[in-house]
């Protein structure tokens, strides 16, 4: 029996961890700091790919955002797998349409297939997605992070609508992954988390990462931060790069486009372990703390197991219950420091009474998380807004 509460408690205590996590983070980095901005910016010549997939309703939109940035050095590659693309049509000569002839599903796919015709030799390429809009100090900012020595940049992908509290719940999740799986992270000595679009890389990085590994479906980009970090590499947090991102509006929207995340997190679990032993065997600070990152449940499952356990520890444990009583106002108070920093809506604030319904919503999508391959790939979009700044 003894042997039994040990076991529960150190189980408890590795669950708790995740939420306490912030706060171990936010410790480091005072400790460990940042690298200085280098003096002097390197003006580097960018392959921005756009990707779009059936829809190509907001690449005008997106395009234009790209072409109105303070920055010249670029050419846009606009790759329409499965799209008609007989209304899509630029003047400018730095905007290149693609139409692959077979449909290839593929974000990874559409990459190469982009790359494999660029018009000159690009020293570094930028994802985007088209629902995706690029504010104007994007690629200035990127260069800030290159010029102190990285070969991986992740920006920052702030939402582009907040019509629907689903949308400023989604924007409030987000919000707290910026901070502590991006910010956090890369101020303790570790690397910000990929997000799939609002990243960049040097062309030679992100070709030996991926070009030889055949991924299908959902997740590029927990391959591609997996091989960053196997090679030694560090990803950069770049926090005025900013991308503006559609949120979930719908609640149908809002179930496929989990059913698959969850899905994608389960398919790659096994690299967060994988990487973990590598990095006690290599003694690597930026692999281990990242690894704990990867074998992180996502959070309305951290929320439900925390609160079976904390009952189950109200008669079994009772002391013990004092142990998620702290974890989870740790959370909280990252939570909202996340809000502060990054200065959330009011509507954002507003809609967090609606928590529990938007957990409802991800349970329903874990419960389809086995037919998540069989959903179309491609999210679709709604929301339709010029950049503005």
């Amino acid at each position: 029996m003894n042997l039994l509460y040990l076991l529960l408690a150190i189980v408890q205590v590795l669950i708790g961890l995740h939420f306490i996590m912030p706060l171990i983070l936010w410790i480091a980095g005072r400790f460990i700091g940042k690298k200085k901005p280098a003096g002097q910016v390197y003006e580097a010549d960018y392959a921005v790919i756009v990707t779009a997939y059936q829809q190509v309703t907001l690449i005008p939109l997106v395009v234009d955002s790209i072409l109105k940035s303070n920055y010249a050095s670029y050419i846009i590659y606009v790759v329409a797998d499965n799209c008609d693309i007989s209304g899509l049509k630029f003047d400018d000569p730095r905007v290149v349409i693609l139409r692959p002839p077979e449909v290839l599903a593929s974000n990874t796919k559409s990459h190469f297939y982009a790359i494999d015709r660029f018009e000159r030799a690009h020293e570094r390429l930028t994802i985007i997605d088209s629902d995706n809009l690029v504010h104007a100090e994007y690629f200035n900012a990127l260069n800030k992070a290159f010029d102190q020595g990285y070969q991986a940049v992740q920006g920052v992908r702030a939402a582009k609508n907040l019509d629907s509290t689903y949308a400023c719940l989604d924007e409030a999740g987000d919000i707290y992954y910026r901070l502590v799986d991006r910010k956090l992270m890369y101020e303790a000595g570790s690397s910000a988390a990929l997000s799939g679009s609002g990243m960049a890389f040097t062309l030679q990085l992100y070709r030996s990462c991926l070009e030889k590994n055949e991924i299908s479906g959902a997740g590029f980009d927990k391959i591609l931060q997996y091989e960053i970090l196997n090679r030694g590499e560090r990803i950069a947090f770049a926090e005025e790069a900013i991308v503006y991102d559609e949120k979930t509006a719908k609640t149908d929207q809002l179930v496929n486009q989990r059913s698959r995340w969850i899905n994608t997190w389960f398919k790659y679990l096994y690299l967060g372990f994988k990487l973990m032993l590598k990095s006690v065997y290599r003694l690597n600070w930026n692999q281990f703390l990242f690894s704990i990152l990867l074998v992180r449940p996502p959070l309305f499952m951290l929320l439900i197991i925390s609160f079976l356990l904390f009952v189950a520890d109200l008669f079994l444990m009772p002391l013990f219950a004092l142990y998620w009583v702290v974890a989870i106002a740790v959370f909280f108070t990252f939570v909202f420091r996340a809000l502060s920093h990054f200065k959330a809506d009011e509507k954002i604030y507003k809609s967090l009474k609606n928590a529990p319904l938007f957990i409802y919503f991800q349970l329903l999508a874990l419960l389809k998380v086995r037919k998540a391959n069989k959903i179309s790939v491609a999210t679709e979009h709604y929301y339709e807004e010029k950049i503005s700044k």
